[in-house]
């Protein structure tokens, strides 16, 4: 599948400000199931651009400004190729089926700190809520169906909120609220997972769907959890499905506050800010062209009642059969003509 994303950022303010050093993540993870073909990526005012990756692995444009502006406008323009079409062709580790189970001892030392629970405070209210789907000390459990409840419990039983404003409600503050955005829900299924003993991160990223190719949408934000023989399987709780290739990965982390899109600074009035826009817009761009349809005859021949002597008559008169030539034309495809928060 080839997507195309555009993705532009613009914030306002009300008089010419200075701007703090800027980081951007903008730029999906390749790997064999992604592959870049083409990446544009403008901003204004002028600036010196140095890219980076961080620990995670993530691709990070870190940008200094180098004059005072009114407005700071970012746009990323990205063409890629997505081949995970199947995300359930994975099989787990036998030792894995079942729930509970201890990771490997060679594995474990690098997912211990996906393992460390965020919010402390909030662990006994979230552990409370989640023995509706597993109790301590209770019998063993499939691994993938226990993911595959909880993500969709959330999808099920929570309400959608677009949320503009940075960072992200606590588990506690969700769970007493029942709604939340994307990010939100992304941050309770992973604070979940790890009250389980489970390895699990915090993603950000596009999403290609009905409200992204419309345009005007904004970034997507969801959580993978580590499955021995699987590896890191992706969970959106805001669709209650699994990521395959309509998800798009940029960043992830183990604290949701550092994957967000675009993080930095400004250094003027307190006044000054005055809004921020977002439009983000994610198309599939190699789709098969619709069939033709077929035209109808303005004036189709009326039927004549014949003799057959008129028949034959006609028979006789007719020209001799011409050839005919048929050219093979190639088929032709038409393509469908940030702190900033994960808020699609």
């Amino acid at each position: 599948m080839k997507i195309r994303i555009q993705h532009r950022t613009t914030y306002n303010y009300a008089e010419p400000v200075s701007f703090g050093q800027h980081k951007i993540m903008v730029r999906p993870r390749e790997g064999h199931d992604l592959h870049i073909e083409s990446s544009k990526l403008e901003i204004t005012p002028a600036h010196i651009i140095h890219w980076m990756r961080d620990v995670n692995g993530n691709s990070i444009a870190s940008v200094d400004f180098t004059e005072q502006a009114s407005q700071l406008m970012i746009y990323s323009e990205l063409v890629l190729q997505h081949y995970d079409s199947n995300p359930l062709d994975f099989i787990l580790q036998e030792s894995a089926v079942y729930y509970p189970f201890v990771y490997d001892p060679v594995a474990l030392p690098e997912l211990t700190a996906f393992t460390i629970i965020i919010y402390p405070k909030d662990t006994a209210r979230l552990r409370e809520w989640l023995t509706q789907f597993w109790k301590p000390g209770g019998d063993k459990v499939e691994t993938f169906t226990l993911l595959q409840q909880l993500n969709q419990h959330i999808h099920d039983t929570f309400q959608y909120q677009r949320r503009d404003d940075p960072g992200v409600q606590t588990p506690a503050e969700t769970l007493q609220k029942n709604s939340g955005s994307c990010r939100d829900f992304a941050t309770l299924l992973l604070e979940a997972c790890r009250c389980w003993g489970l390895a699990a991160r915090f993603v950000s990223g596009y999403m290609q769907c009905e409200a992204t190719e419309a345009g005007g949408a904004s970034t997507h934000a969801w959580a993978e959890v580590y499955l021995p023989g699987a590896g890191w399987k992706g969970f959106d709780p805001t669709s209650g499905i699994m990521t395959g290739s309509k998800h798009v990965t940029v960043a992830v982390a183990r604290d949701p506050e550092n994957a967000a899109p675009i993080s930095g600074s400004y250094v003027g009035s307190s006044t000054a800010f005055q809004n921020i826009q977002v439009d983000v817009t994610v198309v599939q761009i190699d789709k098969p062209a619709p069939p033709l349809p077929v035209p109808l005859l303005a004036n189709p021949p009326q039927q004549q009642n014949m003799s057959m002597p008129q028949v034959l008559q006609m028979a006789q008169q007719a020209p001799a059969p011409m050839e005919m030539v048929i050219h093979a034309t190639p088929e032709t495809a038409v393509a469908p003509s940030f702190r900033q928060p994960a808020t699609i």
